[in-house]
């Protein structure tokens, strides 16, 4: 029997082919439900107990402000914000995060495509006497001349037996062969398309869990850098007090000498000033842990900005306005609600893959390469040898495991529904709960204000009096501790305000327009 021609094959393989291009453009449609973006009910306006915002006309939603830190004008926190962009470790680990997610994404992307690949291989086979070469050789005469055929060629190439099939004489044989492989799948029902869909959104995700790493961790330096400017000032406050209730117990012991004074009015003078004294370790403790802190941030060493950092400074002043923006910006700015509503699409996205695995997988496989028993023949166009077929795998029994996955993952994507529901719910909370915070402890800060004001101006009055000899020290020791408590508690309360500000800022998702006025100059 004559093989049959190459033209008549190769005409063969293009009908086959032509009918699995008609399956192929049936690949549009992908089983599973779409997503689209969810579109929680939002307000006109934050609700807080101050009037409310409306948008002006022909307002820009623009880029978020990432560096809302510079609101607050400090050259050192700026610094510090900058440097931890770069070196904190946690913002690397969520960068390495991203990277893995996109390099998953590639992976499935890869999925789209067919492969080709490349193989070679030089085999020397020896056929088993018991084998199916046996059954295949022929009669036992054709067998001895195959024999010393192949004794005549040296065993270089197999002798062929009356079947005409290598090896049929028993004989070892070396066999050269390369070529090309390739394999498509048609994914009719979208399983491959919906596997990068997910991924696309698993990558989304990473990304804005990254920026929601990179938002606390700005946060995080601020509040920090603040509370040590914080305990810087009341360190100062507290030494000055110390000076001053070291003065006033040297002078109450002179008083004493010229019997102006008691015993009992120099041990209360003593008492206080060794009060204020004890609390300056606590402080000195405070300001070396906050300093510490700062370092961790940085991704750098105990004491590494010691020498930077000891020095002492002011917190930072708020700014007279502060950008808020409106509830439906917010949705689009917070990255915690961006990565719920990513990770809500992946699991969407995963349905989809789950019914596809109920249905038949349809893929083409081909291959071409040369093939030849010498080494010498592998150029010759009789050497070539290609196989093509299409595979179609069904599952027909896989004991529940099939519509165990579709259950999981319908249940991880009502899962993911409600978790973005409770981030979008959370958000609006956090940010109502900060605007009143900031707001409140301005008012704070403004009452505090007149009461040092007031302290201060009752202590001098009484240690006046007490120099005059017409108040006893008592009243000293009363306006001192309560100037002592007021100066203190407004150097806390400014502090707070700052810390407000940051914590409005991060429930924000960064800076903003239009304006939210501050309530105290």
């Amino acid at each position: 029997m004559r093989p049959e021609p190459m033209r008549q094959r190769l005409r063969r393989s293009s009908t086959l082919g032509a009918a699995l291009l008609t399956a192929l453009a049936l690949t549009g449609c992908a089983l599973g439900p779409n997503f689209h973006q969810p579109k929680p009910h939002t307000a006109a306006s934050f609700l807080t107990n101050r009037p409310a915002i409306t948008a002006p006309d022909g307002v820009s939603q623009g880029k978020v402000d990432l560096a809302w830190w510079r609101s607050f004008q400090d050259p050192d926190l700026t610094s510090l914000e900058n440097a931890a962009i770069r070196q904190n470790l946690d913002v690397r680990i969520a960068t390495q995060r991203l990277a893995e997610a996109q390099a998953q994404a590639q992976i499935e992307g890869a999925t789209l495509y067919p492969n080709l690949n490349f193989a070679g291989s030089l085999t020397r086979e020896g056929p088993s006497k018991k084998g199916v070469f046996t059954a295949l050789s022929g009669s036992g005469s054709n067998t001895s001349t195959s024999t010393n055929a192949a004794s005549t060629a040296g065993g270089s190439a197999s002798s062929i037996g009356g079947g005409g099939i290598p090896g049929s004489a028993i004989q070892p044989f070396n066999l050269f062969q390369y070529g090309f492989s390739s394999v498509f799948d048609f994914d009719l029902w979208g399983k491959n398309r919906r596997a990068v869909e997910a991924s696309l959104a698993a990558v989304q995700a990473s990304r804005d869990a990254r920026r929601a790493v990179l938002l606390n961790t700005e946060a995080e330096v601020a509040q920090t850098y603040i509370n040590l400017r914080a305990e810087q000032t009341v360190l100062r406050i507290t030494e000055d007090n110390l000076k001053s209730a070291d003065h006033i117990a040297g002078l109450t012991g002179e008083r004493a000498q010229a019997g102006l004074a008691n015993a009992l009015d120099v041990a209360d003078a003593q008492a206080q000033a060794a009060s204020i004294r004890s609390k300056l370790p606590a402080l000195h403790a405070a300001i070396d842990a906050d300093i510490n802190q700062l370092s961790l941030l940085l991704g750098r060493g105990p004491e590494a900005l010691r020498a930077e950092l000891i020095t002492p400074g002011s917190v930072p002043p708020v700014p007279p306005v502060v950008p808020i923006g409106l509830p439906s910006q917010l949705l689009q700015r917070r990255p915690d609600v961006r990565e719920a509503s990513a990770k809500l699409h992946e699991a969407t996205a995963e349905i989809g893959v789950a019914k596809a695995d109920f249905f038949p997988d349809i893929s083409l496989s081909g291959s071409v390469s040369l093939q030849a028993l010498q080494f010498s023949n592998l150029n010759q166009l009789a050497a070539v040898t290609y196989a093509i077929g299409p595979q179609i795998t069904l599952p027909i029994f896989e004991g529940g495991k099939l519509t165990g996955q579709l259950h999981l993952r319908t249940a991880e994507q009502k899962a993911a529904a409600i978790d973005y529901a409770k981030t979008v719910l959370t958000a609006f909370h956090q940010v109502d709960n900060a605007l009143t915070a900031y707001d409140q402890e301005q008012n704070t800060y403004a009452a505090l204000r007149t009461e040092v004001t007031e302290s201060e101006r009752a202590l001098g009055l009484a240690q006046e009096r007490y120099r005059e000899g017409l108040a006893d020290y008592l009243q000293v020791l009363t306006a001192q501790q309560t100037a002592l408590t007021a100066t203190q508690a407004e150097a806390e309360s400014l502090a707070q305000v700052s810390t407000d500000l940051v914590k409005l800022y991060q429930a924000l998702g960064g800076g903003w327009q239009p304006i939210y006025p501050a309530a105290a100059s």
